[in-house]
């Protein structure tokens, strides 16, 4: 790791992961950069390592028998994935996609050390726990959003999850993502966004929507 990244390491994590264990992460992780819209994990595909995130954002997915895609939650700087934890310490296959949001920066965890210092670290033990813990209850959330919003409060949850995690209320997306994202069709979700722009809660551009009401973002 380069010193840049050594230090955005711990200044993310330096507070509550030991000195010892920081440096195993140093020794052991690889750096990874990754352009936005790329799949960094498959459904399917071999565990081999834990990702943490450094900045950017990745979207976690799943995916029907017929293929077609869940938004189940974001990854964020600091985060790491459930489901990626879960398949490290079974040697499982991964049940979801992982698709970069943007630009993103992480570091591999390779499997082999996550049972070593989920024993021997017990603020590890703690991060995975909580990572567990948070990454459920955005996946009970969007279940909920399922069960029961209405498509146009699972839209307006989308974009403002989408504006809350990119740090910023232009988002630059077309009709056609987010009716995959949301499981839904481009006609719907057009529909739906005209509505919204006539009542004032969205700005609708070409490929970008902006959301003039940030109140409930906590940005």
């Amino acid at each position: 790791l380069s010193t840049d990244h050594i230090k955005l390491l711990k200044r993310k994590y330096g507070t509550f992961f030991e000195e010892e264990l920081m440096q195993e992460i140093i020794d052991e992780s690889t750096y990874k950069f990754i352009k936005k819209d790329h799949i960094i994990l498959d459904i399917g595909d071999q565990v081999a390592f834990m990702p943490l995130v450094l900045n950017g954002s990745i979207k976690i997915m799943r995916e029907d028998q017929e293929h077609h895609e869940l938004l189940l939650y974001y990854l964020e700087y600091g985060d790491t994935c459930a489901m990626t934890l879960n398949c490290c310490m079974r040697a499982a296959k991964s049940p979801i996609r992982a698709i970069t949001e943007k630009d993103t920066e992480f570091l591999t965890i390779p499997v082999s050390k996550m049972e070593q210092w989920m024993v021997k670290y017990a603020s590890w033990r703690s991060y995975v726990f909580d990572s567990y813990n948070i990454r459920l209850n955005e996946m009970l959330e969007a279940i909920d959003s399922m069960a029961f919003m209405n498509m146009e409060e699972r839209l307006l949850k989308y974009l403002h999850d989408k504006a809350f995690t990119n740090k910023t209320t232009e988002l630059k997306v077309t009709h056609q993502e987010i009716a995959l994202d949301l499981h839904t069709s481009r006609v719907v979700v057009s529909r739906l966004l005209k509505k919204m722009e006539h009542e004032q809660k969205i700005v609708l551009k070409r490929n970008m929507i902006l959301l003039p009401d940030i109140s409930q973002l906590s940005m």
